[in-house]
């Protein structure tokens, strides 16, 4: 099993003091069955947990979340996929082994070192286990981000939904700009949050490359984009938010929470 990481840094180690968190940052009544994927932050919960709450809350209920994150360390194989049980201080989530199986795995590889000291896909765990019941979970680190390659990691997505069936969800976890002044964030965010609205992954990644964006999950949003678009969905901007509205406004990072709506 993998044990939770980062406990006690990205988010409270306490069962009660997470719970009480979650359930502030949370709207358990908020949930829509049309929503396929989102785009979630995944900084410590004291910067972006409300904004992942406010768009983990809109989330349909599913049989398996994809939970699809980038690959901060270059531990690992460059796409991977774990089959482990994932652990964290309110529960265990279990994978689910059918639909990875599902997979053709030519660019998504079963690997658990990538996933070792990774906290993007860990930090969205207690939003699904809080909000959510009876589900399984397929974790991908992509450590490639590539155009080519968020094409074929969605499309692997795709061909186990057709096998298995499944309703399944997709999240996203990505920050969006590091480490600019807040105004500056901002404005440059409009931009990449524009780029993912129109739902031209083509152009999205045209726009990340032309503003040199330093958005650190570019790769898992296009393959939300991707996934969602095979569900004939649309992208809407549901909260942002900065690490400014807590702390220094003079070097930020902004987190946009997204859904992608059939």
């Amino acid at each position: 099993m993998r044990y939770p990481r980062f406990a006690g840094s990205f988010y409270p180690s306490n069962p009660e003091s997470l719970l009480a968190m979650l359930s502030d940052f949370t709207d358990r009544g908020r949930k829509d069955d049309d929503v396929v994927a989102i785009v979630s932050p995944h900084a410590g919960y004291m910067y972006s947990g409300r904004t992942a709450g406010r768009v983990h809350s809109l989330l349909r209920d599913a049989e398996t979340y994809i939970i699809i994150g980038p690959n901060h360390t270059g531990l690992g194989m460059p796409v991977a996929v774990s089959s482990d049980e994932w652990g964290t201080p309110i529960g265990v989530s279990k994978p689910d082994s059918e639909f990875v199986d599902a997979m053709p795995k030519a660019t998504v590889v079963p690997d658990e070192m990538a996933f070792a000291e990774e906290h993007s896909l860990e930090v969205q765990l207690p939003f699904l286990q809080f909000l959510h019941s009876d589900f399984e979970i397929v974790p991908i680190c992509m450590g490639l981000q590539d155009e080519e390659s968020a094409r074929e990691v969605a499309r692997e997505i795709i061909q186990a939904y057709e096998e298995t069936g499944k309703k399944i969800a997709v999240v996203a976890s990505s920050d969006m700009h590091h480490y600019i002044p807040d105004e500056e964030c901002r404005r440059r965010d409009e931009i990449i949050i524009e780029a993912v609205e129109s739902m031209d992954v083509r152009s999205f990644y045209r726009t990340i490359y032309d503003t040199q964006a330093s958005v650190c999950g570019y790769g898992p949003i296009a393959v939300a984009m991707l996934v969602a678009d095979y569900f004939d969905a649309s992208a809407e901007l549901v909260h942002y938010s900065t690490s400014g509205d807590v702390a220094d406004k003079s070097f930020v990072v902004g987190y946009a929470g997204i859904v992608f709506r059939i």
